[in-house]
């Protein structure tokens, strides 16, 4: 994963916890850097082990740290220069939505190894819609529910997601129910 992702769940648990929670966390994981550079890759154990790590120290569910990441994700990344490109890619959570795999097309111009995931939305409604994930990389699905609840915000949209199929329990794919009302 590039260093962006490691960045941010620095910055996410610095903001909330303070620095010297880092340094554990850190310490914990064995990772040696003392920064992440956001555009050079690192291996995705690296990121496995920062959070199993925070796991550990905040007493938090592996599950409930990713979610928690996946809101602050969409709030960090629109401050980290990817705003502008967020705005391009839909006014509503479900556009939005509709278009996250061309948002990752154009985020893979300034990140040449990146292996996004792909997002499906079918079964669109009003005021609800079935949004399929597909990733090669493992343990990143808890994430997807708290980036719906963060674009819910950013959307300032009442977000409810559940999921309704798991590749953990041998689908081909994640897939998620998410229903919405707009503010």
């Amino acid at each position: 994963m590039y260093g962006l992702v490691n960045k941010a769940i620095q910055d996410m648990v610095c903001s909330r916890f303070g620095e010297n929670i880092w340094k554990e966390i850190k310490q914990k994981a064995e990772v040696e850097a003392d920064i992440f550079i956001s555009m050079e890759g690192y291996p995705d154990d690296t990121t496995h082990k920062l959070v199993k790590a925070a796991s550990v120290v905040l007493g938090l569910s592996s599950s409930e740290i990713m979610q928690a990441f996946g809101e602050f994700w969409v709030q960090y990344t629109a401050q980290e220069g990817y705003g502008e490109m967020m705005d391009m890619s839909g006014d509503t959570l479900p556009e939005f939505l509709e278009n996250l795999d061309n948002l990752h097309a154009r985020v893979g111009i300034s990140f040449p190894k990146l292996k996004p995931p792909s997002f499906e939305c079918t079964e669109m409604e009003e005021d609800s819609l079935s949004l399929h994930y597909r990733s090669t990389r493992e343990g990143l699905t808890p994430m997807i529910i708290g980036l719906v609840k963060g674009l819910g915000t950013r959307f300032d949209t009442e977000v409810e997601i559940t999921q309704t199929q798991s590749r953990d329990d041998g689908a081909e794919h994640d897939e998620f129910f998410v229903n919405y009302k707009s503010n």
